[in-house]
């Protein structure tokens, strides 16, 4: 019972949280979805699979490269997006310290 229960919560923040990306996609101009390669990136790209399926994602996945992720990041990151067929935006902190955007 418990466990039943429990399962139709997670249904109705699953809902919610795909109501809440189809609100997005139609309200603004230009969302992105951020994306760290962290198990809440895969989660919130899921939901956006979901949310649109069988249409493809209608905003770009955005990752802000430090440097400092680990190839089975990059790796992940980059299944996702062939898999999906979403576009993908790279900001590197480099190029924005060295175009003065970021200043230490």
């Amino acid at each position: 019972m418990a466990r039943r229960l429990e399962q139709r919560r997670l249904d109705v923040l699953e809902a919610e949280s795909i109501h809440i990306m189809r609100e997005v996609a139609a309200e603004f101009e230009r969302p992105a979805l951020l994306f760290s390669g962290g198990k809440d990136s895969i989660v919130m790209l899921r939901l956006a699979e979901k949310a649109f399926y069988p249409a493809k994602i209608p905003f770009p996945v955005l990752q802000v490269d430090t440097g400092y992720d680990f190839p089975e990041v990059l790796e992940t990151r980059d299944n996702w997006v062939n898999r999906l067929g979403v576009r993908m935006i790279v900001a590197s902190v480099d190029d924005a310290i060295a175009n003065g955007i970021v200043v230490e």
